[in-house]
């Protein structure tokens, strides 16, 4: 687990002007693949059900990373950023597992044509408490 200067020093991350614009196409475009996902749960199309909860919650993150005047360089520094992020009581250690777990889930749904049901109701509601949190923690930083 690196914090967050390391992740700087390594490149996982950039420093950048915290963008409230920015920020809220990114809360935008996670309100947007969580509805997404929860539409395609309902038509039984689990694998973009999970794909969907993922982005949502990747840019619910990322919202809260540009606000924070951070920009992430791939799927994996975010991931990074949020053990960071319980690192320094910013956030539950939860709600960087349930990142890391729709990172993978993501992945299996992509790669590997796993995408089960019941996957797909976890990572919606993974998605949901996720998103409100990243959501709070912006109104915090704002």
């Amino acid at each position: 687990m690196m914090n967050i200067d390391t992740l700087i020093d390594a490149g996982y991350v950039s420093k950048v002007t915290p963008a409230k614009d920015l920020a809220e196409k990114e809360f935008v475009e996670s309100d947007y693949d969580l509805k997404s996902a929860k539409s395609e749960l309902t038509s039984g199309n689990w694998k973009w059900s999970i794909v969907k909860a993922y982005y949502s919650m990747f840019h619910a993150a990322r919202g809260v990373l540009f606000l924070s005047g951070l920009k992430e360089k791939s799927h994996f520094a975010v991931a990074e950023v949020m053990e960071a992020f319980v690192k320094e009581g910013k956030i539950e250690s939860k709600f960087a597992n349930y990142f890391r777990a729709a990172m993978s889930a993501r992945e299996g749904a992509d790669y590997h044509y796993k995408h089960p049901k019941h996957t797909a109701e976890e990572m919606i509601l993974y998605a949901e408490e996720f998103c409100e949190t990243m959501k709070m923690i912006a109104k915090k930083i704002r």
